[in-house]
């Protein structure tokens, strides 16, 4: 099992402000809006730099995915910026209507996704966004699992042209990607090559993946460890390259097992190559208020999940 280190614990969304202040500095055209929480989504350096080229809308996230829009069609390029559940449930028919279906060049980036937003609970925690816009025709979905992925990410959607859901979170987290990496929408990352079992795990879960490696490694498996950073467009030729290999799945994502990667892996695998799979993810459950390693150890999205999904779909191949 391939060694990964790390210098520091950093949140994503630090990855994105930086990424955005990047941008801002490189391309007139780059605008952000945000919806009344500049602070928590670290949009707070872009702001001070370009305050001509950023709207404070408010607590009125639908107004914020409509302005949006219409900035892009004097040619801007629109990053919003608020919570995941306010990102994509509170406003899904302006983006459906006025971005998606319009094919506006808008980046909606969401911070304080899945269960690691903590104590806010249930009803901040959202677990369906994924779903939801890898359903719309014309979005693509990136889900980052570190800083420095994050920031890459950020810049690399100023460049395509078209509807993008950026998907980040709150909790700081194992640094380890390359700080100079070029970030390629739809193009999977292998992290370990292995021989028994593909792991292909997104977001936060990526850093448990690769724990859950080491954890294999020392029962005798050899998991091939995988990075589906981006979710829409997926990356099919490194999925079934992987699996015909190894002829079984596990998938690991903060996210409902409905709708999220393991629910588009196994459309995937039913069609072209169909094998056991297990799925580390929530089970049709809302959350709940805690910590957010309270709430990864009680929903079983951690490493100990992973390696025993693994063990269990070795058995069934």
């Amino acid at each position: 099992m391939k060694e990964f280190t790390f210098t520091e614990q950093k949140d994503t969304r630090s990855g994105f402000g930086e990424g955005l202040l990047e941008l801002g500095r490189k391309n007139k055209q780059v605008v952000a809006l945000c919806a009344d929480l500049i602070g928590s989504l670290k949009m707070d350096a872009f702001v001070a730099e370009f305050p001509e080229r950023f709207i404070q809308v408010g607590i009125a996230e639908a107004n914020m995915i409509g302005i949006a829009a219409g900035l892009t069609i004097g040619g801007k390029i629109s990053f919003t910026g608020t919570f995941a559940n306010f990102s994509t449930g509170r406003v899904y028919d302006q983006i459906r209507q006025a971005v998606a279906y319009s094919n506006k060049n808008v980046k909606i980036c969401a911070s304080h996704a899945g269960l690691t937003l903590g104590e806010d609970g249930a009803t901040h925690q959202i677990l369906e966004d994924i779903g939801l816009m890898k359903m719309l025709p014309n979005m693509t979905v990136i889900n980052t699992c570190d800083f420095n992925q994050t920031k890459a990410a950020t810049i690399a959607i100023a460049e395509y042209n078209g509807p993008v859901y950026l998907r980040f979170g709150r909790p700081k987290v194992p640094n380890f990607t390359s700080p100079t990496q070029k970030f390629e929408i739809g193009k999977a990352l292998l992290l370990n090559e292995g021989a028994d079992v593909s792991i292909f795990a997104t977001g936060h879960l990526v850093w448990k993946a690769i724990e859950a490696g080491h954890i294999l490694s020392q029962k005798g498996i050899d998991a091939e460890i995988i990075n589906i950073h981006t979710i829409k467009p997926l990356d099919r030729e490194a999925i079934l390259k992987s699996v015909k290999k190894t002829r079984c799945v596990v998938t690991a994502e903060e996210h409902q097992m409905n709708g999220g990667l393991g629910d588009s892996i196994a459309q995937l695998l039913c069609r072209e190559f169909p094998c056991a799979m297990e799925m580390v993810a929530v089970n049709d459950q809302f959350g709940e208020s805690g910590t957010p390693e309270e709430l990864m150890e009680k929903y079983g999205l951690n490493e100990k999940a992973i390696v025993e999904a693994a063990i269990n779909v070795i058995k069934r191949k």
